[in-house]
């Protein structure tokens, strides 16, 4: 049976940090550790070695993107911002420092639960997709494509990933936004199109005799299998 994963929660509120642990524990069958200082996040991070870091914005002691820089100068485990901050420069900020996902406050835990999962399964990806000829990397954050790498924005890696991490599976494109933009945005279908359309010119231009991405009238998009 293999062991649950271990989610660190960085958060100074203290009834916020027990929802997330029972929803964590109990919903999502993880382990959880919990540390209430970014000063204090490091040395807790070391000790237990966790799956994934669930880390707050605005701490004592050391400030949530501090933390998250001091992570990525060692790990790449990924982590999840949660944050009542939602200006952009916030946003981009903790995204250059490498953090994986946001999820803003206020929010329901059994979304976190999902962010946890989605996040989990993205990096625990293989870095070869069962699709000959691609390959995405998701610690690196690059993808390529019978051996050139394809030059992607964020928005069509994420894209990438979570099709190829089911292929042949249908995705509607609200699956598809909710699994790439962290905070719900709203976003029209022509939006989700174009993303598409994007990504499906970077893949020709390395491969131009199949089509990877498959539009399924009415429904939405999947990857060729």
């Amino acid at each position: 049976m293999n062991k649950p994963a271990t989610i660190l929660i960085v958060e100074d509120e203290a009834k916020i940090a027990s929802l997330l642990r029972d929803y964590l524990e109990k919903v999502g069958g993880y382990q959880t550790r919990w540390v209430d200082r970014g000063d204090e996040a490091i040395g807790v991070f070391d000790e237990v070695s966790p799956d994934l870091v669930l880390l707050d914005l605005m701490l004592p002691g050391m400030d949530g993107l501090e933390v998250c820089k001091a992570i990525r100068s060692k790990s790449r485990v990924p982590v999840i911002m949660v944050t009542a901050l939602v200006e952009e420069i916030d946003r981009l900020l903790g995204l250059e420092l490498g953090a994986d996902d946001y999820i803003c406050k206020p929010f329901s835990p059994r979304e976190v639960v999902a962010r946890v999962k989605a996040v989990l399964r993205r990096t625990t990806l293989t870095s070869e997709a069962p699709l000959s000829g691609l390959q995405i990397d998701e610690e690196q954050h690059q993808a390529s494509l019978n051996g050139r790498k394809l030059k992607l924005s964020p928005v069509e890696f994420a894209l990438l990933s979570r099709l190829a991490a089911q292929p042949g599976r249908v995705f509607s494109r609200d699956q598809l936004m909710s699994s790439i933009y962290s905070d719900y945005r709203i976003v029209s279908d022509r939006t989700v199109d174009t993303h598409v359309k994007n990504l499906r010119r970077k893949l020709a231009e390395s491969d131009s005799s199949t089509d990877l991405i498959e539009s399924v009238y009415g429904v939405g998009y999947r990857l060729a299998t």
